[in-house]
């Protein structure tokens, strides 16, 4: 793997670059994802539990004290219990909208990544085809021998550069997956929480 690595030339640097980057992002991502993931019906029904045996103030130490999009967006709600259906569903809202936005944060890079790396690619490509006619030039000679090194770097950083891409597009994929389903479940604790809070009103 190193030899092809050297053998790909300068333009393998980028795109090796690229890669780690988007690791990193992934990381990022997946660390967060996974913590915002938790059972929002268990926790609804704890939210239920701690305002009825001890009541609001207790129920919104319990949301504030918690993790994930849902607590926020249970936060919200008590934090507006007694005002009128419109302010609750309206803080509830807000606060869905912005925890929306963290979950989909860093996601932009992972697609700039995507794009960038077979980019970097198909110009090592470009800059390998380059060097092979360049060779014949020198040699005036087009025998395999004088090519084979600069289509050798044309290939490696084009297949590398597909590689780096692949891999960043198969975790976006899983992300955006997680994220739907982290978006359905908000929406759904949202209008529970809402018509719970109308209900004990």
């Amino acid at each position: 793997m190193v030899d092809f690595f050297v053998q790909g030339g300068g333009f393998m640097w980028p795109i090796l670059i690229a890669l780690l980057f988007g690791l990193a992002v992934v990381g990022e991502r997946a660390y967060s994802l996974i913590n915002s993931s938790s059972d929002t019906d268990k926790f609804f029904e704890d939210v239920k539990t701690t305002y009825d045996d001890s009541g609001k103030e207790k129920a919104i130490e319990f949301c504030e004290s918690a993790s994930g999009p849902v607590a926020s967006i249970f936060y919200a709600g008590l934090s507006k219990m007694g005002k009128q259906k419109e302010e609750i569903e309206k803080a509830v809202q807000n606060a869905g909208g912005l925890e929306m936005a963290f979950l989909e944060k860093n996601m932009i890079w992972i697609n700039s990544v995507i794009t960038i790396a077979p980019m970097l690619g198909f110009t090592g490509t470009v800059v390998g085809m380059i060097k092979a006619f360049e060779d014949i030039k020198m040699a005036n000679d087009i025998s395999p021998a004088v090519v084979a090194g600069g289509i050798s770097q044309a290939l490696l950083t084009t297949a590398f550069g597909l590689i780096v891409a692949m891999i960043m597009q198969v975790s976006q994929n899983f992300f955006v997956s997680m994220i739907d389903k982290l978006i359905l479940d908000m929406e759904e604790q949202s209008i529970k929480i809402v018509e719970y809070l109308q209900n004990t009103k």
